[in-house]
């Protein structure tokens, strides 16, 4: 007999998760025929380096990972993180171990962050397309999303006046992922400056999601926001090691913003995670350093990879930006949006891929065309599958071209 429970509000209302959606679609293609070319999901596409797994082989095993560590991770490791963002954002920066946090994956650091600022019937701008965690976190918790909406004619770059626009006196944080999910968009130095200082006008927070910051080549820092003191009044850092070191597995994110926050932010994640994982804590913090070589090259070849994806990517597919993980990329297909050409690609093709549907909510069937590649979590020759593959997809799915 079934039990008769009242489901959270917030639950009830929240889509389900997109990416066991598309592995259904997937699941039709592999039982047929076999093999897939997966540019689905944002998953590191090489291991982690030889000396990570070394390091956590013999972490793993060592009594002392077995117990608690503080709610806000091990003081070596943010120690040791609080040098390597001075080589990221530059030796000025203003950056301490007390200004930091380390939690079970990027995804818990958004959640507790959102928690620690708003509540039920507070307001949260994102822009549009969204990162569907993110969404889903707000509409968990009943806060109310303001959809900022960006524009392939500005490169999915968010608009600072259309943003203003949107402050209410219920706008608890304004939301930036850069480079971004599910675009791909790289945001300028001068555009976060503007954001910042529009946070601060308003009072409101100013969190930026820099996952996949390591996986920008240019020698520029990201943002200056650092080398200021008063960045502390309202900006929230949130990183994922996942990407950068190859460690999905092994959840460990990050929130750097000021001792204050953190210490409301701690209330939270002594809650929900009691502490981050501990084996990947000590492995990684004191070979940090010696692994910036390896994300660099990394990095590098996923740039070789993006220009090899816009080289082999078939006329009719037009991109509409790409960098980091991910490119967003127009279907040649009119009156066909974005979810029924990506479950037939992956139930006729094998190609699997996400909907702009997934990450932007209801659509006008003329504006829903676009769709996530991600780019990251195959190698070359896939890449160049894939794209052979989307040449006759026309054909195959006997859909009429406007190319």
């Amino acid at each position: 007999m079934d039990l008769s429970f009242k489901l959270s509000r917030g639950v009830l209302n929240t889509i389900d998760p997109p990416i066991p959606l598309a592995y259904t679609w997937a699941a039709k293609y592999r039982l047929s025929h076999g093999p897939l070319l997966d540019m689905s999901q944002g998953i590191p596409g090489v291991p982690p380096q030889p000396a990570l797994q070394e390091a956590l082989a013999t972490a793993s095993s060592s009594l002392s990972s077995f117990g608690y560590c503080p709610s806000e991770g091990e003081l070596v490791l943010r120690e040791a993180m609080a040098d390597e963002m001075r080589v990221i954002y530059g030796d000025d920066v203003h950056i301490t171990p007390e200004d930091m946090s380390l939690t079970s994956g990027c995804n818990l650091a958004f959640v507790a962050a959102i928690m620690t600022l708003a509540d039920a019937g507070d307001e949260v701008i994102l822009p549009v397309p969204w990162y569907f965690n993110h969404q889903m976190t707000l509409s968990m918790l009943n806060v109310t999303t303001a959809p900022l909406q960006t524009r392939p004619e500005n490169g999915f770059a968010p608009s600072v006046d259309e943003c203003k626009a949107l402050i209410t006196p219920k706008t608890r944080a304004i939301v930036l992922i850069t480079p971004n999910n599910p675009t791909g968009a790289t945001y300028s130095p001068d555009l976060i400056a503007k954001f910042a200082r529009l946070a601060h006008e308003y009072g409101v927070a100013l969190i930026i999601d820099e996952t996949y910051r390591d996986f920008v080549t240019a020698k520029l820092p990201p943002h200056s926001l650092f080398s200021y003191p008063s960045w502390r009044a309202n900006l929230i850092h949130l990183f994922s090691f996942s990407k950068s070191y190859g460690i999905p597995g092994h959840r460990l994110g990050l929130v750097v913003a000021s001792p204050t926050f953190q210490k409301a932010l701690g209330t939270i994640l002594d809650s929900l995670q009691i502490c981050p994982p501990r084996p990947i804590q000590l492995a990684i913090a004191p070979i940090l350093a010696s692994l910036r070589p390896g994300v660099i090259e990394t990095a590098l070849a996923l740039e070789t990879r993006r220009e090899l994806f816009r080289t082999h990517i078939p006329p009719g597919w037009v991109i509409g930006s790409i960098g980091g993980y991910f490119a967003f990329v127009r279907h040649p297909f009119p009156g066909h949006g974005s979810a029924e050409v990506c479950q037939r690609l992956a139930e006729e093709l094998g190609i699997v891929l996400l909907p702009a549907a997934f990450f932007c909510g209801e659509l006008d069937k003329a504006d829903d065309r676009w769709i996530r590649f991600s780019v990251a979590n195959c190698d070359d020759d896939r890449v160049r599958e894939v794209c052979a593959r989307l040449t006759k997809c026309g054909e195959v799915l006997g859909w009429e071209s406007d190319a």
